[in-house]
C-alpha cells in the first residue's frame, strides 16, 4: 500500500510550493529553443502560443495529422527521491531522514498527450486538437519531528479540446496573419500537505484536498510579416491567450496573458534553415506566484498569491538550426535561454516517426533572484504525417 501511495502521487499529478508560471502544454521542440514560438509557429501546437501562426502551415502538406504525441518531463533526481521514500517504507524516522536529505528541493514529473489534425486550405488554416495531461511538482520539507510535514504539493490532472483558425491577409504593407482559438478544459487539482503521519497511517489526503473545475476560453493572435523574400523572413507577433477561461482559483487556473514575439528566418548555403526568436510573455503581469502554508495539524492549506512581474522570467530567446528537411527525414538542433538559464533540444523525424529531446530550467518562485531552480528533461514521441 505504501508503494501505491507513491504511485498515486505521480499518476494523479502533484505540484509544488511556490508555483511556476501557468501553462497548459509545453512542446519539447519549443522548450529546446528557450520556449520561443509566438512569431514562429507553423504547427498544430501553435494553439498554445499564438493561433495566428497556424497560417504558416504549408498548403502543400494537405492534412497534417499528429497522433500519439506522448511526452514525459522530469527533474533529474526525482527517481532517487522516490527510491529513497520507498526504501524508508513505514518507518517514520527513516522518512524524516529522507526529507532532511532533500529538504527544499523541487521535483517535477509531467506526462501529456496532444493529438491533432490540421490543414491550410485555400480559404484558411485550421487545427483541432485533444489534450490529456498531468503535472507533478513536489517539495520536500522537514522540521525534524515525526509530526512535521512530509511533502508540500499542488497538483492537477486535466484534459481538453482546442480549435483554431487563421487566415493570411495580403496588404500593401505586407502579409498579416490573424488567428482565433477556442478551448475547453476540465481538471482535478490538489493543493495541500502530506505529513509523515498521513503517509504512515494511510490517511485519505487525496480526497481532503481535491477540487474540480472546468471552463471555456478564447485566444487571439496576429502576426505581421515585415520581410519575406528568398533570403530572409522577418515577423513580429502578439497573442492574447485564455480570454475568459475560468477554472476557479484552484491550482492550474490560467490567467489571460498578453504576449509578444519576434522571429528571423534565413537560409544559409550549408544549412536548410536558421531561425532566431525573442519572446516576452505575460506583458501585463497576470501570472501570480502562490506560496502555501498549512495549519498545525495539517488538516487544511492556506495560500497567498503574490503579484510578481519579473523581466528575466518572462524573457525567452532561442535559435534553431535545421540540417535536413524533406519527406523522409528531418533533423534540427536548438539552443536558447529560458528564465535566465540554458535550454537545448534535438528533433528528429524519420518518415512518420517523431522524436524530440530537450532540457530547460524552471524557476519555481516569485522572482529570478529568489526562485528555486528545477532542471527538467523532456522526451516526446509521436506518429504523424
Amino acid at each position: 500500500m505504501k508503494y501505491a501511495l507513491i504511485a498515486l502521487f505521480f499518476t494523479t499529478s502533484l505540484m509544488a510550493i511556490q508555483a511556476q508560471q501557468a501553462y497548459l502544454y509545453k512542446d519539447s521542440r519549443v522548450m529546446g529553443m528557450g520556449g520561443t514560438d509566438i512569431a514562429i509557429g507553423a504547427h498544430s501546437t501553435s494553439l498554445f502560443s499564438n493561433p495566428a501562426s497556424l497560417a504558416r502551415i504549408k498548403k502543400r502538406d494537405g492534412f497534417v495529422v499528429d497522433l500519439l504525441g506522448l511526452g514525459i518531463a522530469a527533474t533529474q533526481n526525482v527517481q532517487n527521491f522516490v527510491d529513497d521514500v520507498e526504501s524508508a517504507s513505514d518507518d517514520a524516522q527513516a522518512l524524516e531522514d529522507v526529507l532532511q536529505k532533500y529538504k527544499g528541493d523541487n521535483f517535477h514529473v509531467g506526462i501529456d498527450n496532444y493529438s491533432s489534425i490540421s490543414q491550410h486550405s485555400d480559404m484558411f488554416a485550421w487545427s483541432i486538437g485533444f489534450l490529456a495531461a498531468s503535472d507533478t511538482n513536489l517539495m520536500a520539507h522537514s522540521n525534524g519531528t515525526s509530526n512535521g510535514d512530509f511533502i508540500e504539493t499542488a497538483s492537477r490532472v486535466y484534459a481538453g479540446a482546442m480549435l483554431g483558425v487563421a487566415k493570411p491577409f495580403y496588404t500593401g504593407v505586407g502579409r498579416i496573419d490573424i488567428g482565433l482559438g477556442v478551448k475547453y478544459i476540465t481538471q482535478k487539482s490538489f493543493e495541500g500537505t502530506v505529513g509523515v503521519f498521513d503517509y504512515v497511517n494511510e490517511n485519505d489526503f487525496i480526497d481532503r484536498y481535491e477540487k474540480k473545475a472546468s471552463g471555456m476560453g478564447g485566444d487571439f493572435g496576429i502576426t505581421y510579416h515585415i520581410l519575406n523574400n528568398k533570403s530572409w523572413h522577418l515577423a513580429v507577433a502578439s497573442s492574447v491567450m485564455n480570454i475568459g477561461l475560468d477554472l476557479d482559483d484552484n491550482y492550474g487556473h490560467q490567467p489571460m496573458t498578453v504576449n509578444v514575439g519576434f522571429a528571423a528566418t534565413t537560409k544559409i548555403s550549408f544549412l536548410n534553415r536558421l531561425v532566431f526568436a525573442v519572446d516576452y510573455i505575460d506583458v501585463l503581469g497576470a501570472n501570480k506566484y502562490r506560496e502555501y502554508t498549512t495549519t498545525d495539524n495539517g488538516s487544511s492549506t492556506e495560500y497567498i498569491d503574490y503579484d510578481a512581474h519579473d523581466f528575466m522570467k518572462n524573457l525567452r530567446v532561442g535559435t534553431r538550426v535545421t540540417f535536413v528537411d524533406n519527406d523522409s527525414l528531418f533533423v534540427d538542433v536548438a539552443v536558447g535561454m529560458y528564465q535566465s538559464a540554458l535550454s537545448t533540444g534535438l528533433d528528429v523525424e524519420i518518415s512518420a516517426f517523431k522524436l524530440s529531446l530537450s532540457t530547460y530550467q524552471e524557476e519555481v518562485g516569485i522572482s529570478s533572484e529568489t526562485s528555486n531552480t528545477d532542471r527538467r528533461y523532456m522526451v516526446q514521441l509521436g506518429i504523424g504525417w
